[in-house]
């Protein structure tokens, strides 16, 4: 959506709170921008010298409830992606009428990391950062390197809409939780909502005079009668297989249950060995072998993916909620934009039909050596405003994590696809939290040299399983690697 670099989940958040308990809560969506995974490390040194000039903290009232130096710089960077500027900006202007005598440094940019890990190593990182991108800070090494500043000031402070509502009381369910790393603090604030699924156009679908498949035999006989008509059954992101995991990691959950992603999120030995991850590993492999991928698929990018699946070249496409914007472009007028939860294999399946994976995205973290914490915080304070978020969903075609801001705004057919796909999940909102804690793993080793070589042919699904399987072994030992479990 906008940016240039390939996407893939945003970091999400959270050790803190049970798989269950997160289901439960979780039911919200957005259009969001989901960046790729950076290759980079954040590399944070835990140090960093400073300078010692920590903005003092102001008064605290109804007004300025965090108690802003009202004559302080707060520096924002924002991530320079699909979303634009403007929503920021936006939020900018009413911080500086809220607060005449304080001066704001606004900037965007897409280098996120070569442009603030240095100013992380000396002790001199902005007040507010919007981590997203190609090149993203590592949220994991991040919060093990206490580089962020704990949240909770800022949601336990009085919303600006209604001073008896604190602003964790106005966030969607589950956000809050998706902040926390390892116990109740919160260390990042997800400003969207993003659903993961299959992709498709109604349109197309109709054609064929078929219904979205609930059975991995009922695709496979949709996929059929598409090759009959000239349309692959899927195409992909080859050049990024980590697009995959969309709706096959939520697929495995719904086989196998919750329980199977949270052994392969806590990096359990033979996680990945689940009958489960086999009989979803086997039916993708069913759509290569049968010739249902469209061909070149490997070679693909995102955009060129999404292209070709927007040109009706292939009926199905995993991806996030992002694409309605990023494929504006390219999706005809009547193509129906819609999105489903990804199809099972039967009846024996653990979790029912619409089991989904929705979560946060573009994440907002303030510095533990930000000159003026409180005006970063402050700043989200304001973008978690009803007027804030409905500016940002008009804009942008996106929800964000403020529960509400929708009045008024007509959704477009795949935010409104979404959302029906959320309702009919129910309870049964899947998070997995591997891209989040394991980015190297998921993106170059599970993604690339794991599912990418076992969809062009070159693995079997027992040999993918097998050297999957090894990476993450591998990951588990790695003393250098900060691990991150389930409660």
């Amino acid at each position: 959506m906008g940016s240039t670099s390939a996407r893939n989940p945003e970091n999400n958040g959270s050790a803190g709170v049970g798989r269950r308990d997160l289901i439960k809560r979780s039911a919200a969506l957005g259009l969001i921008s989901v960046p790729a995974m950076s290759f980079l490390s954040a590399c944070a040194s835990g140090g960093g010298s400073g300078n010692g000039d920590k903005a003092k903290a102001g008064k605290k009232t109804s007004k300025n409830p965090l108690g802003v130096n009202d004559t302080a710089q707060m520096e924002f960077v924002l991530f320079d992606g699909g979303f634009g500027k403007e929503y920021a900006e936006d939020a900018v202007k009413v911080y500086e009428k809220n607060l005449p005598r304080a001066k704001v440094k606004f900037s965007a940019t897409q280098k996120i990391q070569s442009t603030l890990q240095p100013r992380f190593n000396q002790g001199t990182p902005p007040d507010l950062i919007d981590n997203s991108g190609a090149e993203q800070m590592d949220m994991g090494v991040l919060v093990g390197k206490n580089q962020l500043a704990d949240l909770t000031p800022l949601l336990d402070a009085p919303s600006v809409d209604d001073p008896a509502k604190k602003v964790r009381d106005t966030l969607r369910p589950g956000i809050v939780e998706m902040g926390q790393f390892d116990g109740e603090q919160v260390w990042i604030l997800y400003y969207a909502y993003t659903v993961y699924g299959v992709w498709y156009s109604q349109k197309a679908l109709d054609s064929l005079d078929e219904q979205y498949p609930q059975t991995w035999d009922q695709m496979l006989a949709v996929c059929a009668k598409a090759k009959k008509k000239g349309m692959a059954g899927w195409t992909y992101a080859g050049k990024y297989p980590y697009y995959l995991p969309f709706s096959l990691y939520p697929m495995i959950g719904k086989v196998g249950g919750v329980e199977v992603l949270d052994a392969i999120d806590n990096l359990e030995p033979n996680a990945w060995k689940h009958p489960a991850v086999k009989a979803c590993f086997e039916a993708y492999y069913e759509l290569y072998k049968k010739g249902y991928v469209l061909k070149g698929t490997p070679g693909l990018d995102h955009i060129q993916s999404q292209t070709a699946w927007a040109k009706g070249k292939a009926l199905f496409l995993p991806n996030g909620s992002w694409v309605e914007n990023e494929s504006a472009n390219v999706i005809p007028q009547d193509f129906d934009l819609a999105v489903a939860a990804p199809t099972g294999i039967d009846s024996s399946d653990k979790m029912p039909f619409g089991t989904i994976w929705a979560s946060g995205g573009e994440p907002f973290i303030v510095p533990s050596k930000a000159k003026n914490t409180e005006g970063g915080m402050e700043q989200l304070r304001i973008m978690l405003s009803e007027a804030s978020s409905k500016n940002f969903t008009s804009k942008v075609k996106s929800l964000t994590a403020y529960n509400g801001g929708t009045e008024g705004i007509t959704l477009t057919p795949g935010l409104k696809s979404g959302v029906a796909a959320l309702d009919k999940a129910g309870e049964n909102v899947v998070n997995p939290r591997l891209q989040d804690w394991y980015a190297q793993l998921q993106k170059e080793k599970i993604g690339v040299s794991g599912l990418g070589e076992m969809m062009a042919g070159r693995l079997t699904p027992a040999e993918a399983v097998k050297k999957i399987q090894g990476f993450a072994d591998e990951t588990a030992k790695d003393p250098s690697i900060k691990r991150y479990k389930h409660q």
